[in-house]
């Protein structure tokens, strides 16, 4: 299914469409070079938008929940995706320790990690379940809404391996962003795989470091193309280090944001694109979606000083200074249900295993859907196992739209694996 778009079929989103179907020989080959030079992240999620006249992913997650919003049709592939991960890592695996969120009382997140056991089950793995929560001193039930249940047990660390009672894993996959810090359980684990990696957690990435390794992909597409990189590419600045309490913080703020909103005009002008250009100020680490505000005037920031103190305190940011990432925003032209829309596209390893539409009927085109209140329709990529349509008119074919939305989203995953080389601690070159 392909939902109704606002924006007549008759833009640059159907030309890209058309070209990326034109290219595919060429994409698919560029992919599985930069796949031989890059290591994929384990598993991804990236949101994307489509706003008629431009195509760009607008956040990337490293430690997707949402498993269970994916059409189970679609679940075979994630099992092939996982073996094929697996076996890259350890190929000898027979245990593996899944790490998830703290949160015991969400049923939504415990059939997201139903979900994953069943997929590393059926990749040929045991799938046990360890929290970080100290609380959690003997085996724990979680029930899920069918009636089934899931255990979750104490961690055990000895001899630098981490693990549980009678259970020694080779792997550990963490589920938990790790947005509160870096347990000193899970620091220096002796001959066992972490995934993803410690930098990858929020409590050390920042979006920044991601948008501008995504530019750089954007760029090398866009070249392989022939085509203007901005039309895949959101304008992103940082501002770091400054008092949004203070005058000097909030004029720091309305400079970068006036930065953003006159490149993106400029760019409506060239492409005679009849919008009002408008700027998101997102803290730069974690994934809240209470803390993204929209801002259409940079003499608005001075107004919304406190608003925006306010929501990244309510993401778990103190006082003081703040690193926040302002970022162009890109509106949504897509419905499902007359409610604005946008699709999440899932991969694990370097493929895409389905998505889903994330739907919000109380929110607008120009804001983020990522709220409380959202919904989501796992029949988005229903058709998504089916080969492109070669020689379709643009818009007409869930592949097609589907093959576009997942191209898009796996340079979102390229640019994170440029990233977590470039922050990897580990690296010869820190930067």
């Amino acid at each position: 299914m392909v939902p109704h778009l606002i924006t007549a079929l008759t833009g640059p989103i159907n030309e890209l469409e058309q070209r990326i179907l034109e290219s595919m020989p060429a994409i698919e080959r560029w992919f599985r070079l930069e796949w031989m030079e890059h290591t994929p992240p384990f598993y991804s999620s990236v949101d994307v938008r489509n706003a008629g006249f431009k195509l760009a992913p607008v956040d990337t997650n490293l430690f997707p929940a949402g498993f269970n919003n994916l059409n189970p049709e679609m679940l075979p592939l994630a099992v092939q995706a996982a073996m094929a991960a697996i076996e890259k890592i350890c190929p000898e695996a027979k245990n593996l320790l899944l790490i998830p969120e703290r949160q015991r009382n969400n049923s939504f997140y415990q059939t997201n990690l139903a979900t994953l056991v069943r997929i590393f089950t059926q990749a040929g793995l045991n799938v046990r379940l360890g929290s970080l929560d100290e609380s959690i001193t003997e085996p724990t039930a979680l029930p899920l809404p069918d009636g089934s249940a899931l255990t979750l047990e104490p961690l055990l660390r000895k001899r630098g391996r981490l693990g549980l009672k009678d259970f020694d894993p080779c792997t550990i996959l963490l589920n938990d962003d790790l947005t509160a810090g870096v347990p000193r359980l899970l620091e220096h684990l002796h001959e066992q795989y972490l995934l993803p990696p410690l930098h990858a957690g929020w409590g050390l990435r920042r979006k920044t470091a991601h948008f501008r390794a995504y530019e750089e992909v954007a760029k090398k597409f866009a070249k392989l193309l022939g085509m203007d990189h901005w039309l895949i590419n959101p304008l992103s600045v940082g501002v770091s280090g400054n008092d949004l309490a203070s005058p000097q913080g909030i004029e720091a703020l309305q400079t970068q944001v006036e930065l953003v909103l006159s490149k993106t005009r400029r760019k409506y002008k060239e492409y005679g694109i009849n919008e009002k250009a408008f700027a998101v100020i997102k803290p730069d680490a974690g994934n809240c979606g209470a803390g993204i505000l929209t801002v259409r005037d940079a003499k608005d920031v001075e107004d919304l000083g406190a608003r925006v103190r306010e929501r990244l305190r309510h993401c778990g940011e103190g006082a003081g200074a703040f690193e926040l990432i302002v970022q162009e925003g890109v509106p949504t032209n897509e419905r499902v249900n007359a409610a604005v829309a946008e699709p999440v596209v899932y991969m694990m390893d370097r493929y895409v295993v389905g998505g889903f539409y994330r739907v919000h009927a109380d929110r607008a085109a120009d804001e983020s859907l990522n709220a409380p209140g959202a919904s989501y329709v796992p029949l988005a990529f229903a058709q998504s196992s089916q080969l492109p349509r070669l020689g379709e008119k643009p818009g007409a074919s869930a592949p097609n739209r589907f093959y576009m939305y997942g191209v898009i989203a796996r340079l979102g995953m390229l640019a994170a694996s440029y990233e977590l080389e470039v922050t990897d601690p580990e690296a010869e070159v820190y930067a």
